[in-house]
């Protein structure tokens, strides 16, 4: 290829499908699919961090592990510099490593839960790949749930069994109102676990504007709903949704307005939660005066907003930020039994939905398609945590917790091994999950930067990403009308490796490498994923070319669902003839499942409880505002936030933070100034934007920026960056999901005069001379 010429490949990410435009072997250009009427901005970062300086070049061990073995006692993880070393050398050591740590521990000892959402790619993501090598080596420990909806993955099976959601044509179509607890942010929607095709939440929701649906949005943000929705805005207490919805069931009981034949017919238990709404069992009454009180909303607004309910089709929908707040299995609880009320639940365009405008699929009207990834072979190791318990786990092994009727003992962990995932972002009080890091004898990491998790790693694995690898991009959920080619565009960077031919080569060394393989290469194995979902879907009357076709095309487009019926449409025609899969087969206000598990943070039925922080109780006279750590516009998680659209965000080379104008007046603060968020697990700098788009008493500092503490390795060290889960509470949500607590957090701001240390998350650490073989 002549210089200057440009090459171009089919490609895709969670960001949405692309070109990759390559010149003289780099990404120079990522253009948005054709078909994509709505693509994500994020794309344009995707070149740069390609080939940012952060990319790590070849293995790395860290000083103190290469120079002394593995550590039983704390280590200094995150402190020290790295080693280079070839890859021989590191595969030799991770080999003997995971061998060791099997034969003198056994395999539980293993935790190779590897959370994350990785790269796209069905082939190549990092956790089936992972978990399909420690499966075949014997079995690991592994997670549960997701830190974004582990309260839905666990609660909603016990009261609404396994259900789809209405889609944006069906609540356009008969819809009348929606009523937002947390919003359906825009900006949440451009991305999509495993890739899309097109991007439809923008375009359902103006759909919706269009056919004249209204929308109350409950919650701290005004942009948790997209200006042309014109919502109404209801600034309702963090944390408080539960008492809002038990002030508005209180009011259609007072008022007649609940549909008692709906509930006797669909829905088992409101004979037992009655008495409680009522008052009769602990002498409180749940009415509109009791709700807001604890909102800090007027009793009559409430007890209006009740009436408008009941007169039309109404959809009651909770974002996943109101799930993760302590017992954030309440609202969802609360909202279902609110939507049963209104007699609600089954008809089109009414009822309740949860996790709308989290990703781009929820309300898409698809018919569901997919292509399965390498599989994963049944192990004999059971123990399992659920995936917010990880720094539980690591210090206190041989303990005991609740989960969902059952008891769980930790293990003892002796070997960490994380592949495609970042627990420095994604977890809660990070200063404690830094204390349990240094509990483990070995971190292993396979990642492509210098993140966080990277710099807290014994041994460090330069992984490739997906524009330096071929596979097939398809969404996890099946909520997208695309299946893509994602042709590989430039050789790996550095000495990057695939993740599937690193734990190839380590099953090699361990002596199950035909085993892992199954004899296949990259392609061989595309073709064997593809022809498995091709003969999947076929059985549902869809037709798929055959793989070169596929490979040639770039992608596989399928129709919209050409009849989308509303949520549980079947069950509200006849609930006997297609009941519903909880236990009752009917919607379970009262759970005698869950009352049976004896939990006094879960009881049988909704209730409110108080949250272990909030506004307008006595733990908000030191630390009295509400952190909203919400997920950012300009990266996905961490992803891309050493990219030049994440870091023009930055204010001063800090995370952006908002805060009220009355906010700001009473401590003094203006645009630009930078500021110290507090409490008493920990502190960040920031730097100041001011708005009146945040309610007040409550701040918002969006997740993922690089975690970047001033003394690397130290706990309690200040955050010069502005990550939030420096603040956030590590706590599970109750005893039936142990889902995270993070929107339970109080804190305290004020300005920052000192000298600003310089940010150094986005450069390498440093780096010693490679070791001498």
């Amino acid at each position: 290829m002549k210089a200057g010429e440009r090459s171009h490949f089919s490609t895709g990410s969670h960001y949405g499908a692309y070109t990759a435009v390559v010149e003289e072997g780099r990404l120079v250009d990522a253009k948005p699919f054709e078909k994509d009427s709505d693509p994500a901005p994020l794309l344009h970062a995707v070149p740069e961090a390609t080939h940012h300086e952060t990319r790590i070049s070849r293995p790395m061990i860290r000083k103190g592990w290469l120079e002394n073995g593995p550590q039983s006692a704390p280590s200094p993880r995150g402190a020290e510099p790295f080693v280079p070393v070839s890859w021989d050398k590191a595969l030799d050591l991770v080999a003997a490593e995971v061998d060791r740590v099997k034969q003198e521990h056994g395999s539980r000892s293993i935790y190779a839960g590897s959370y994350g959402w990785g790269s796209s790619g069905m082939f190549h993501f990092a956790a089936s790949n992972a978990h399909r090598f420690f499966a075949l080596h014997g079995g690991y420990t592994k997670s549960v749930d997701t830190y974004s909806r582990a309260c839905v993955q666990t609660m909603v099976p016990h009261i609404l069994g396994k259900v789809s959601l209405n889609t944006w044509p069906v609540i356009a179509a008969h819809g009348r109102l929606v009523v937002m607890f947390g919003g359906m942010a825009l900006k949440n929607s451009y991305v999509g676990y495993g890739g899309c095709g097109e991007h439809v939440v923008r375009d359902g929701l103006r759909a919706l504007k269009d056919a004249g649906v209204a929308f109350v949005n409950v919650g701290p943000l005004r942009d948790d709903a997209a200006d042309f929705l014109n919502a109404e805005y209801v600034w309702a207490r963090p944390n408080t949704d539960t008492a809002m919805m038990l002030g508005l069931a209180h009011t259609l009981v007072a008022e007649g307005l609940h549909d008692q034949a709906y509930l006797a017919k669909y829905c088992v238990g409101f004979e037992k939660f009655l008495p409680y709404l009522m008052g009769t069992t602990d002498g409180q009454p749940k009415d509109a005066d009791w709700a807001a009180e604890i909102c800090g909303l007027e009793a009559d607004y409430l007890r209006a907003l009740a009436r408008r309910m009941a007169s039309t089709r109404t959809l009651i929908t909770t974002s996943l930020s109101v799930q993760r707040q302590d017992h954030g299995e309440q609202p969802l609880w609360m909202a279902t039994t609110l939507a049963a009320m209104l007699g609600q639940i089954g008809l089109p365009g009414g009822g309740v939905g949860f996790a709308y405008g989290a990703v781009n699929g929820v309300g898409n009207a698809v018919q569901p398609v997919t292509i399965p990834g390498v599989p994963v072979p049944q192990h004999a190791v059971d123990d399992f945590i659920p995936v917010a318990r990880i720094a539980d786990m690591l210090l206190n092994p041989g303990a005991t917790i609740d989960y969902n009727g059952q008891r769980l003992t930790y293990p003892d962990i002796k070997l960490v091994y994380w592949c495609g995932g970042n627990p420095f972002h994604h977890h809660q009080n990070l200063n404690r999950l830094l204390s349990a890091w240094q509990r483990p004898e070995t971190v292993i990491v396979h990642e492509p930067w210098w993140t966080s998790m990277a710099r807290h790693a014994d041994i460090v694995l330069p992984a490739t990403t997906a524009v330096e690898r071929n596979d097939i991009g398809a969404a996890f959920g099946g909520d997208d009308r695309y299946i893509l080619a994602m042709h590989q565009a430039i050789k790996p960077v550095g000495g990057a490796r695939n993740d599937h031919d690193i734990f190839a080569q380590l099953a090699g060394h361990l002596g199950f490498h035909e085993d892992f393989t199954e004899g296949r290469t990259e392609m061989e194995w595309l073709r064997h994923l593809y022809d498995i979902g091709r003969q999947r879907i076929a059985q549902r009357k869809l037709e798929m070319p055959d793989f070169d076709t596929f490979w040639a095309q770039g992608y596989v487009e399928f129709p919209p669902d050409p009849a989308p019926k509303a949520m549980l449409a079947d069950f509200y025609a006849d609930p006997k003839a297609s009941p519903m899969t909880t236990p009752s087969g009917k919607i379970e206000i009262f759970s005698a499942t869950i009352d049976g598990f004896g939990y006094d943070d879960c009881p049988g039925h909704p209730v409110w409880l108080e949250p272990a922080e909030r506004l307008g109780t006595s733990k908000a006279e030191t630390h009295p505002l509400h952190l909203v750590s919400n997920q950012p516009k300009a990266r996905l998680h961490s992803q891309l936030d050493m990219g030049s659209i994440s870091r023009k965000t930055k204010i001063r080379n800090r995370e952006p933070m908002q805060i009220n104008p009355k906010d700001a007046t009473a401590r003094g603060l203006q645009d630009g100034d930078v500021v110290r968020i507090y409490n008493d697990r920990g502190a960040c700098l920031a730097g100041v934007e001011v708005t009146d788009d945040v309610m007040p008493s409550t701040i918002k500092l969006s997740t993922g920026a690089w975690y970047d503490p001033v003394t690397p390795g130290e706990i309690g060290s200040l955050d010069k960056h502005g990550n939030p889960n420096v603040l956030t509470l590590d706590k599970g949500t109750s005893s039936l999901t142990q889902g995270p607590s993070s929107h339970t957090t109080l804190v305290e701001v004020e300005r920052y005069d000192g000298d600003l240390p310089p940010i150094t998350a986005h450069v390498p650490p440093e780096i010693l001379a490679p070791l001498e073989e």
